[in-house]
């Protein structure tokens, strides 16, 4: 009695330093050898509650600076992200944890908006998360920031029309108030 004792806690001893930490593998060793293991959350589930507690995180990453992660001060969500459906940008089998390539990610769901023969660079080149984080924002259109403080953080060379420019700013008019942020028609993407 006593050596099947000792074999089977050798065996679980065994089991567990296999297992290691990751609680997939210890709760697939723990519900083979006990009754009344509890079962896993649905993989949906687990992804809902990683990114809500890690949302201040990764937007810290991905805009460099501290942004407020209170969900009432959010203005704007992308819908994948809001509705929960992680699954329609990340993709856990691949290597990037993406659907598609970083710079091709947003122009699978985001087509037709590029229109012009002037594409802005960082849409020419699908760097999106220059002005814009992929899940939600304290600032409309998933920006960064203020609109009018956007452009600024690349374009800081001297303006062709530097005084008008000066004199719309100073009437809090945005650089989109005349200029598309992505593409245009017209030299310097004005409307």
């Amino acid at each position: 009695m006593k050596n099947k004792k000792l074999v089977a806690c050798l065996l679980m001893i065994a089991a567990c330093s296999l297992v290691g930490c990751d609680p997939i593998a210890r709760h697939k060793a723990l519900s083979t050898i006990f009754d009344g293991v509890p079962t896993l959350p649905a993989p949906e589930q687990l992804c809902a509650d990683y990114t809500d507690k890690r949302l201040a995180e990764f937007r810290d990453e991905l805009s460099g600076k501290k942004v407020k992660a209170e969900s009432s001060a959010t203005q704007s969500q992308h819908p994948p992200y809001q509705e929960k459906r992680c699954s329609d940008c990340h993709d856990k089998s691949k290597r990037n944890g993406l659907i598609a390539e970083t710079n091709q990610l947003c122009f699978v769901c985001h087509t037709g908006f590029v229109k012009g023969a002037y594409v802005h660079g960082p849409v020419a080149t699908g760097d999106c998360l220059v002005c814009h984080l992929p899940h939600n924002s304290n600032f409309p259109s998933l920006l960064k920031m203020e609109r009018s403080a956007v452009c600024a953080t690349c374009h800081r060379e001297t303006r062709v029309a530097a005084v008008m420019h000066d004199r719309l700013a100073a009437q809090q008019m945005a650089c989109v108030d005349c200029h598309d942020p992505h593409s245009g028609a017209a030299p310097f993407f004005l409307k």
